[in-house]
């Protein structure tokens, strides 16, 4: 059986760990005409075929709620960083699609932002990294 303390100090410092990191890479956003939580959308829309993306697959990669998703997205439609289209395979689905201006100041942050998280990274040696990776992947249940 689990020990229930070490569960909740391993908890306690996956947490922290986490926030701070995310806290430390919020800097990697100033100055950008790209939000953190733009870049999310964009990170799921570019990495699929086509640069195209369901809304619910851009949801579901998402910390926020689908109705914040929306509005999100319909910001970055009338800000010309992607275009909104009724999915045919789903009625009541869009999909998302990266325009060439979106992918491409994407990509300029993408640069910064790897760096960003190779250099914070950088502490864990490559197996170290894989061994997180993996009780992360673990953790979320892959």
């Amino acid at each position: 059986m689990t020990d229930r303390k070490l569960a909740l100090e391993a908890w306690e410092s996956l947490f922290r760990a986490q926030h701070e990191l995310f806290t430390q890479m919020n800097t990697d956003f100033e100055g950008s005409d790209i939000a953190q939580a733009e870049y999310d959308v964009l990170l799921t829309v570019t990495r699929s075929p086509e640069m195209t993306a369901r809304l619910r697959d851009v949801t579901s990669n998402m910390l926020i709620s689908q109705p914040s998703v929306s509005r999100l997205v319909d910001r970055m439609v009338s800000r010309g960083l992607v275009d909104k289209a009724p999915d045919p395979e789903d009625g009541r689905g869009s999909l998302i699609t990266a325009t060439e201006a979106g992918a491409r100041q994407f990509r300029a942050l993408a640069m910064v932002h790897g760096r960003s998280i190779a250099e914070r990274m950088s502490v864990l040696d490559d197996a170290e990294l894989k061994t997180l990776r993996d009780l992360a992947e673990k953790l979320r249940g892959h």
